[in-house]
């Protein structure tokens, strides 16, 4: 064993332990933003994709990034989901364009009356008193 083997041991072993530490960084959708002071909410299209799996097309004007339109489609999901008599969603994917000032989020989500496997997961009654303190329109 050369002279350098139990300094690259030691630097591995002490590299794993804080790697525990990190966290992810939340993702534009994982938090419900306070809606911004012009928003203007254009409404929802909903359309159900499979029986769990639903599309969300959402519009409004005076977002301040996509982050806005984002937090309104994940409001439309959550709702959606309670309508349906289930506790959570999972968001599968969102897609957002902004053009003259008007801001679209095109977002996917499974709706279930359990939690989900998955990272992205919300519970929709949680969501729903969220959106409703912030002032974001859920459907």
């Amino acid at each position: 064993m050369s002279r350098r083997a139990p300094l690259l041991i030691v630097t591995a072993l002490a590299l794993s332990g804080l790697a525990g530490c990190v966290t992810a960084a939340s993702q534009p959708d994982d938090r419900v933003l306070g809606a911004p002071e012009n928003a203007v909410y254009r409404g929802v299209q909903t359309r159900l994709l499979e029986q769990d799996l639903v599309n969300f097309i959402v519009a409004m004007e005076g977002a301040e990034d996509q982050r806005d339109p984002i937090a309104y489609a994940r409001c439309a999901a959550a709702q959606y989901a309670l309508i349906r008599g289930y506790g959570f969603a999972r968001h599968v994917r969102t897609n957002v364009t902004e053009q003259g000032g008007l801001w679209r989020a095109d977002a996917v989500y499974t709706v279930s009356p359990a939690l989900p496997r998955g990272f992205r997961t919300i519970d929709a009654e949680v969501t729903v008193a969220d959106c409703t303190e912030q002032g974001i329109p859920t459907v």
